[in-house]
């Protein structure tokens, strides 16, 4: 089966894409643009403000699906098409919905005026399109309209100028279950309540990154190297990433650091005394005396021992993670883990045994093979070992891992019961006292889910609530790792710019100087 989608007037494939393909799941999806005129005496305009090349493919304005030569015999066909003040949805050859956009300026300091009125069009769109798409297919979206990463960041702003009313906005504004409005209000609640606790405006956090791990998951898309392979490259790219500490550390030196996170890859994945030397350039090179959470991802079990974990503990490290993703032992092997689940039992006791009191351990619901009762198992297991966070990912289909080049690995093998599983670890950490604390989102999401972490109260990792709510810069060290800058320069609203390191750590090495240059520009 095939829907084939032609968007004609201006382009917002970006916007409506992820929308069309939330409700169609598994179904090839094509999408087309064309420069098209609809009614031939209103001028198309782009929402940003300039005009558009206006052309008429045929005497009705567009082409259609079938003129385009996107049409098949099994194919759907949807025409949508945008004018400035209103727009039409055709689908398979019969118009659905004819919506006029009558748009009532709000002003906002922090967002231009056309970046207001193309979010004002952009979301009636996506309402009229969903109300369209559900006719069509039967199928409700958990998050209704919303395909953005951080459906908490509408709360949060809500919540601190005191709105209320918040689950309602987010049924009726966004078209979200009652569900998860409630999950998105608990977290962004949350997350308001620890960032009041200390001064965050005046911070700024860092992430050092290490690419490397033991094994690549079969879901895995991060850029990350196998060890057993790039082992030789190891000590260049920390010679690398300690010159990109000593050339930027001083860039931010108006803001306090108040944490740093070792992320990747598996930073454990190197040796012990490359591990130090990262951890001991960062200490001499910041100031650490308002840092309030050091975390260093332990991530992989077969990459801990008890000399990796006495060091850490010796170098001050407030927070780690042990990720076993699934216990089940048939999945571990299936996605390319190189660990048993024993070996993520031992390796959490042996760290709670050596003061680590504050443990996250992240799960993914949607696993290769994995039906609902996996994923129950894989949390009561868990649950015996009582960590002090539960970070809960839904499966996000991404197009470089294994999952999705070799697809047909994996074919008749796709989970079940995706959402129920979700629905059971969000009841499972709430009813043990674990709270929400950040959320976020990413493209391709199995069923169009979440990615949720748990806290016991005190526990929350301070550096996922500040990254996911854009309320800090960020530099970020290290191969495939992404600064946030504040935007001195402000464009179409934007706040935050980006600084992305290359992801190939050859590459990294060869152009490291490259990427410190272009760090200490934009900071400055």
């Amino acid at each position: 089966m095939q829907l084939n989608v032609i968007i004609s007037g201006f382009d917002m494939t970006q916007e409506v894409g992820p929308l069309i393909k939330s409700f169609y799941p598994g179904t090839e999806v094509n999408i087309k643009y064309e420069v098209s005129s609809i009614l031939p005496d209103m001028p198309i305009k782009f929402i940003d403000g300039k005009i558009s090349e206006t052309t008429r493919d045929s005497e009705n304005g567009t082409k259609g699906c079938a003129e385009s030569g996107l049409g098949g015999d099994r194919a759907d066909c949807l025409d949508i098409r945008l004018a400035d003040t209103s727009f039409t949805i055709v689908f398979n050859g019969k118009e659905v919905n004819t919506t006029p956009f009558n748009y009532v300026d709000v002003p906002d300091e922090h967002m231009v005026y056309e970046k207001r009125r193309k979010r004002a069009y952009k979301n009636l769109l996506l309402k009229e399109l969903y109300k369209v798409l559900f006719k069509e297919t039967g199928r409700t979206l958990p998050w209704g309209i919303l395909t953005g990463v951080r459906p908490t960041k509408l709360l949060f702003e809500r919540l601190k100028k005191g709105t209320v009313g918040n689950i309602t906005y987010m049924t009726t504004e966004y078209l979200c279950s009652p569900k998860k409005a409630g999950l998105a209000q608990k977290t962004a609640a949350k997350e308001l309540e620890i960032l009041n606790r200390f001064d965050y405006k005046n911070g700024y956090s860092l992430y050092v990154g290490f690419p490397f791990c033991p094994s690549i998951c079969n879901y895995c898309s991060f850029g990350s190297h196998p060890i057993d392979r790039f082992g030789d490259l190891v000590q260049a790219y920390i010679d690398a990433l300690l010159k990109e500490i000593d050339k930027t550390c001083h860039v931010l030196k108006d803001k306090k650091l108040q944490t740093v996170y070792f992320g990747g890859g598996t930073p454990t994945a190197v040796s012990v005394g490359q591990l130090k030397s990262v951890i001991d350039r960062v200490k001499q090179s910041f100031d650490m005396s308002n840092v309030l959470e050091f975390t260093v991802e332990a991530g992989r079990p077969d990459s801990i021992d008890a000399e990796k974990l006495q060091m850490l503990k010796d170098e001050g490290i407030t927070r780690i993670s042990i990720n076993p993703q699934t216990m089940c032992e048939r999945t571990l092997e299936l996605i390319g883990r190189k660990h048993t689940a024993q070996q993520t039992v031992d390796a959490f006791n042996l760290a709670r045994s050596m003061g680590f009191d504050n443990i996250n351990m992240d799960l993914i619901a949607g696993l290769t093979g994995e039906s609902f009762s996996d994923m129950k198992y894989t949390l009561d297991e868990v649950g015996k070992l009582a960590p002090d966070c539960i970070t809960v990912h839904t499966l996000a289909l991404k197009r470089a891992a294994r999952l999705t080049t070799q697809k047909e690995l994996y074919a008749g093998q796709e989970a079940s019961d995706v959402g129920k599983m979700v629905d059971y670890a969000a009841d499972f950490c709430m009813d043990r006292g674990y709270e929400p604390y950040y959320l976020y989102r990413q493209k391709n999401m199995t069923e169009n889910l979440e990615n949720v972490g748990y806290a016991l109260p005190g526990k929350e990792g301070l550096y996922n609530i500040l990254i996911m709510e854009e309320v800090q810069q960020i530099l970020a060290l290290g191969a495939g790792a992404s600064s946030k800058f504040i935007d001195r320069n402000i464009t179409n609203g934007r706040r935050f710019g980006r600084i992305e390191n290359v992801k190939n750590v050859s590459e990294y090495i060869n152009r490291i100087d490259e990427m410190t240059d272009r760090k200490l520009e934009c900071f400055s």
